[in-house]
């Protein structure tokens, strides 16, 4: 089907996710999403008829690879950010995606959308950057989009919870070094870690955590093995963007 035809902002532009043709608008001044997306995006499992729901859509990249790469019925993003709320809605359109909803509001008021206990699959690559680890960004859309005083951890995994069904699944992406303090959160929300790896960035260094955990869970958590995500002159590498790595 043809895509729809729309007008852009100043300052905006469509990217190419390279993946079914599927394409994103983005803006330069505004938080614009990195590898971290796409590692989520290829790592999440959403059953045939399961619905699911993103915090912190930003311009919509992980739900729109999600409704191509999995069999979601139905998925729904919180976006706190009006501006990046607005370019994700142009890119549904532009996309013709019909099952995938954004909400402009702060997840903490998800009972206003969502009933609680009602979720098959929550994901989320959140800010993950500590409150005062570094200069305050100057730019406020990335600064919401990157430091964790805009969503405290243990809100993150709170909401989570209370919208995921018994046995329901959480996806999250989270800074490789505070990998501790998301499986302590988790473990307190009743949300036991299943499957976990670390990515590399082509030179050794570990950058990023990512874990499925389940709601109501026995113990016991498969650790995968290190996702390498570039080579050694920091080029992405294209079985990541393909979604192949874990096959």
């Amino acid at each position: 089907m043809t895509k729809a035809k729309l007008s852009l902002n100043e300052n905006e532009r469509l990217d190419d996710l390279q993946f079914e043709g599927l394409k994103i608008v983005q803006n330069k001044n505004l938080y614009s999403f990195t590898s971290d997306s796409v590692v989520l995006a290829n790592f999440l499992k959403i059953k045939r008829g399961e619905n699911a729901v993103e915090i912190g859509s930003g311009s919509g990249v992980i739900s729109i690879l999600a409704t191509k790469k999995t069999n979601a019925k139905s998925i729904i993003g919180f976006e706190v950010q009006r501006e990046l709320f607005e370019m994700a809605n142009k890119s549904l359109i532009l996309n013709n995606i019909k099952n995938v909803e954004f909400i402009n509001d702060d997840v903490r008021n998800y009972k206003k959308y969502v009933q609680p206990g009602s979720v098959d699959v929550v994901f989320s690559n959140p800010p993950y950057k500590r409150d005062g680890s570094a200069q305050d960004n100057q730019n406020q859309s990335k600064a919401v989009a990157r430091h964790e005083k805009y969503l405290p951890l243990q809100d993150l995994v709170e909401c989570a919870n209370g919208m995921l069904k018994f046995s329901g699944r959480a996806y999250f992406v989270y800074d490789a070094d505070r990998c501790a303090e998301m499986i302590f959160e988790l473990k307190c929300a009743k949300l036991q870690p299943k499957r976990m790896f670390f990515t590399e960035n082509g030179k050794g260094k570990v950058i990023l955590f990512v874990v499925e955990a389940v709601k109501g869970g026995k113990d016991g958590v498969t650790v995968l093995p290190n996702l390498i995500t570039n080579d050694k002159d920091g080029t992405y590498l294209e079985d990541i963007k393909k979604g192949v790595w874990e096959k």
